[in-house]
Formats: C-alpha cells, structure tokens, sequence
C-alpha cells in the first residue's frame, strides 16, 4: 500500500469508532485493514489511490463524512521523523505571550487585534511585531515570570509529543516568533533540546519597548528548520513541523510533514496536514506510533 490515511479524534471525545473506520474505509481506493493505533481515539488505513487521485479532495470528502475527526494523507514511506520544529504560541502553548503582556498594561485587546491580523497573514510579521512590543514599554521585565506562572498553559499532549520523538532518536527545536524571556522555560518545560526566539530589548529592568534585529519571522523559521536539517544530516523529508500562522507556513511547506495545528484559515488552506479536533499526540499517530509507544 502506498498511503496511509490517518483519523484522529480528541481524546476527551473519542469519536474514531469501528463504525467511523469502516466508513472511512469504504472510501478508500484499495483499502487495507483498519490499524487501531489508540483506542477510540486513532487508527490508521493503508490504501493505494490511482495515479493523479486527488490526495487534498480525497482528504476532504473523508473529513466531511466523518465529523469531527482528523482525516490526514500521506505516503506511507519516512513517516517517522528525525527533525521536530515547532512553533509556540497558539500552538505548543495555548496562549499568544504578547497579548498575556499586553494585558499587564491594560492594552490586551488592542495587541490582540494586531497579533489576529499578522497571525492570518493580513500584515507583515516583523512590522506588526514592533508595533505591539512599542506598546510594552515600561512594563517590569519580571512581568514575563508573572505571564508564564498565571496565564499561560501548556497545549495537551505536547510533553508526550515532544518526548516521545527524542526517545525515538529525533531531534527537537522550539522556533518562535515570540520572546526567549518564554521559549527557553517552555522548552524546558516540554523538553525540547533547543529553542530560538525574538530578545526584547531591556534597559533598567524594564522592558525597552524594542525587540532585537533582525526579528525571527517566517524566513527564520525556515531557515531554521534546513539549518538544524543540515547540520544533523537530515533529509527534509524526513522533518516534522507544526505551527497555526502565516509565519510558519513557509516552514511547513518545506518540512517532510508540515502541520496546520489548530490553524489560521489560510493557513489551513495551504497546509498539506491540518489538526482541527485532536491535541498534539495527534503529530504522533500522525508517524504511525501507538499509545503504548508514548513517552511522558
């Protein structure tokens, strides 16, 4: 069998029944057997499309028979990835750490709006960026530990995802387009071997309202990803990325795997892999591992 279609459901609403997989598969040209990968929660079926099948309309004629459930297709070969990038907010944590700041200076909707609007791709990153960072000025550099301990909170499933891929040899990168005041204590926090970021600007304790050029935007993101590729010796076909903005969409068109994890409609859109139900152990059906597989 050539592909492989994964369906994923929420683990807090299992919803991947024998009923579900057998519909799946009567869609499937050439099905193989249904492969449990956790419960309720994800299997997987191998088949083998016709040459120039449409992989994108095939995918949406099984979401939108399924409900809500993750229907993702991929060539069967390399689906274990050696290289994991990740972008953080909205999609490693659940929070946008510049809007949680913002709010400490009472302008949190406002920084929100600009934070929508470069997250769909309407505005330019690094513009937008200096914009609401201006906007932080004067504020306690101390905030960023009062943000991480009261508002922010780690998306389900990311710690599991995250080591889980390191016990299976993969190498691990938290690249943010968000502040290292947040990335170096996520990643620690979800295991990551390193992580990239924006450095604002501090000056007597306080923030600066700066951010330090150049800005890590979607290019860096990119260039992340093919240099860490590079230097470990890895194929791109063989690296795994997530994001949810337009930021990360160059990323994840060059990624072996690129994931729309809860993503931006455009960013959705252009996706090849689109998680809109599951948490982020969704990433690791998605390689075929099963639960027992997991690493805490």
């Amino acid at each position: 069998m050539s592909h492989i279609a994964t369906l994923i459901s929420n683990p807090k609403n299992p919803a991947v029944t024998r009923k579900a997989a057998a519909a799946a598969k009567a869609l499937l040209p050439g099905a193989g057997d249904v492969a449990i990968l956790d419960g309720e929660i994800a299997s997987e079926i191998p088949f083998s499309p016709p040459a120039n099948s449409g992989i994108r309309q095939l995918t949406d004629k099984l979401r939108a028979a399924l409900g809500e459930i993750d229907v993702v297709i991929q060539p069967a070969e390399n689906r274990r990835k050696r290289l994991f990038v990740a972008d953080m907010d909205s999609t490693m944590i659940e929070q946008e750490c510049v809007d949680e700041l913002a709010a400490f200076a009472g302008l949190k909707e406002h920084v929100a709006r600009i934070t929508e609007r470069a997250m769909r791709g309407e505005i330019d990153f690094p513009p937008a960026l200096r914009e609401r960072v201006a906007l932080l000025k004067d504020l306690p550099a101390t905030v960023a530990d009062d943000v991480l301990q009261k508002h922010i909170r780690l998306t389900a499933g990311g710690r599991a995802l995250v080591m889980t891929m390191k016990k299976h040899g993969a190498y691990t990168c938290l690249v943010s387009g968000g502040f290292t005041l947040f990335t170096q204590k996520i990643a620690a926090q979800l295991g990551f071997d390193e992580n990239r970021g924006n450095r604002l600007v501090i000056e007597g304790g306080k923030l600066a309202g700066k951010v330090e050029e150049p800005i890590l935007g979607s290019e860096a993101k990119l260039a992340s990803l093919k240099e860490l590729a590079a230097k470990l010796n890895i194929d791109l076909r063989d690296t795994l990325a997530v994001g949810d903005g337009a930021n990360d969409l160059p990323m994840l068109r060059a990624a072996g795997l690129g994931v729309a994890y809860r993503a931006k409609p455009a960013v959705a859109a252009e996706a090849n892999a689109r998680i809109e139900h599951g948490d982020l152990t969704a990433l690791l059906y998605l390689q075929g591992y099963r639960r027992e597989e997991f690493a805490e």
